[in-house]
């Protein structure tokens, strides 16, 4: 490990070590100051216990509670960094114009506890609430088709959180749209498919069927996870194949291209890809991550699918998101290329989404030539 690299890691460890006391600090001082609790051990275990959880379920990923308590707490943790400083000073505000500490600490704690409910009701109902979002493009090329209606559902994380009832509310939805091909473009699973499988949703999945099939490929939790020839092969068992760098005909009337994630060094370019195509057919094309989007214009790509980035999750992450992506979310064309970027249907950490909702991508494609 390079010194630099061991530097940054302590140094992140000891501020989170320091925020999660500040954390604490601020729980003790409501605590103390409204019902009198004197007794700060149960406290510093309640906050160990939740700062530290997400980082023990990586070990212990079997035993789920570790995961729940420790996703919901990087929600908290977040929303922390943002609420705790702007309560402080407002603390310090009243005290200037004449209030006694323990009103303020009172009534700003109130406010606060008020603030991290409706955070979490909010975001919650726009995790599980999945909505279907429409485009409709036209793309200039010919094929025996008129058009191809196709959905989409990215980063479904599925696991502990994102479970069996999530998935049947995509598998209720993409029924609704009736689609010609439904396709998955990556994070499909929340790294290890330990908990995919022992829920049974890998069955569950056989549900979602269209008449030009349903076709899938890796994000980079698959990858984290380290079991992908288990999944693969288990989602070939469930007619879901997974493609990676390969390139299908489907029904002579247009190309599918499946890239493996970008967390693979040695993928193959979209231009090694689509030289296996007839141009004069639609090129459609799933990766993962939307950093490739003028390679994929220059090698031809008519239609590319993309997720990762849910769009932030929580906001304000979207403004960093939309910093670090030509296109974090939507609709964006360039010349022939037209791309899309879903939210997601799942989550990844706490089941949270504010400034983002859970969707399902519905495509009516019409062809022009």
């Amino acid at each position: 490990m390079k010194v630099s690299v061991l530097v940054r890691s302590i140094l992140v460890v000891i501020l989170y070590n320091l925020f999660v006391l500040y954390i604490g600090w601020n729980a003790w001082m409501w605590l103390h100051t409204m019902f009198e609790v004197e007794n700060k051990w149960i406290l510093t275990v309640i906050v160990v216990f939740f700062a530290y959880s997400f980082i023990i379920s990586r070990a212990f990923q079997q035993v789920s509670i570790f995961k729940i308590v420790g996703s919901y707490w990087l929600g908290f943790i977040q929303y922390s960094v943002l609420l705790l400083p702007i309560s402080n000073l407002a603390v310090y505000i009243l005290t200037l114009l004449g209030a006694s500490l323990s009103t303020a600490i009172d009534s700003i704690g109130f406010f606060i506890i008020a603030a991290f409910l409706f955070i979490f009701a909010y975001g919650t109902y726009n995790a599980y609430s999945p909505v279907v979002r429409k485009y409709t493009i036209s793309l200039a090329k010919k094929t025996n088709r008129k058009n191809l209606r196709i959905a989409v559902a990215s980063d479904m994380h599925f696991g502990t959180l994102s479970g069996k009832k999530h998935l049947q509310r995509l598998i209720t939805h993409v029924q609704k749209i009736q689609p010609d091909l439904i396709l998955l473009p990556g994070d499909i699973i929340d790294d290890d498919p330990h908990v995919f499988f022992k829920k049974e949703m890998d069955t569950m999945m056989k549900q979602l069927k269209a008449p030009l099939g349903t076709y899938g490929i890796l994000g980079n939790h698959e990858y984290y996870g380290g079991k992908i020839p288990q999944f693969v092969e288990r989602m070939k068992e469930m007619n879901i194949p997974i493609l990676m760098d390969e390139v299908l005909n489907i029904g002579d009337s247009l190309y599918l291209i499946g890239r493996k994630d970008k967390t693979d060094k040695n993928r193959d370019s979209f231009f090694d890809l689509a030289s296996e195509t007839n141009r004069s057919l639609p090129i459609i094309a799933m990766d993962h991550q939307p950093l490739s989007l003028k390679e994929a214009e220059q090698a031809g790509v008519d239609l590319l699918l993309c997720g990762h980035t849910h769009r932030g999750q929580m906001a304000p992450n979207h403004l960093i998101t939309k910093r670090l992506f030509e296109i974090d979310w939507g609709y964006k064309q360039t010349n022939q290329l037209h791309t899309i970027v879903s939210s997601g249907f799942g989550f990844w950490g706490p089941p949270l989404r504010i400034g983002s909702r859970s969707e399902i991508i519905q495509i009516d494609i019409s062809f022009t030539k």
